[in-house]
């Protein structure tokens, strides 16, 4: 994995004034730490936006596309956070591609963003290494908070 300053990773820098937004933000309680420190990532990057938010917590990842149907119906869009680790049975293919899935269907279905949050990994090393975690680390919660910023403003500008 290039390392995060590479210039051909992740998004470029960018502010984007969230203040007027209503942002809601499923999380998953399993895998408690990494959710946790992908969560406060992504609540202190919205808040330094201006934007209001408000943070429910589901069981684990596959409730995250139910909870954030429901919830837009309230904000201008959701970010789902979980974190799935490979074992060794079939579990985690899954589960993974049902969360895909549903929050896709969410996404178009509701014309409102609703952000993919869902580390996807094969350790906990790795894991831990995109949550702020790890000592070369970076906080994948912030990166997924600034995406549904720039998408919610997306929205707004075409959606009347």
């Amino acid at each position: 994995m290039p390392p995060p300053s590479d210039p051909l990773r992740g998004l470029p820098e960018a502010s984007f004034d969230g203040s007027g937004l209503k942002l809601g933000i499923v999380c998953a309680r399993w895998n408690p730490d990494i959710c946790g420190s992908l969560l406060d990532g992504a609540v202190k990057t919205l808040e330094g936006c201006g934007a209001s938010v408000t943070v429910e917590r589901v069981a684990g990842a596959y409730e995250l596309p139910l909870a954030a149907s429901v919830m837009l119906k309230e904000f201008d869009g959701v970010l789902v956070i979980g974190c799935l680790v490979k074992g060794e049975t079939m579990h985690f293919e899954y589960i993974a591609e049902a969360v895909t899935q549903g929050v896709m269907r969410l996404n178009l279905d509701h014309q409102k963003p609703v952000i993919y949050g869902v580390l996807t990994v094969l350790t906990t090393a790795q894991a831990q290494a995109r949550s702020g975690m790890g000592e070369a680390s970076e906080n994948s919660g912030v990166e997924w908070a600034k995406t549904l910023v720039e998408s919610c403003l997306h929205v707004k500008k075409y959606k009347k």
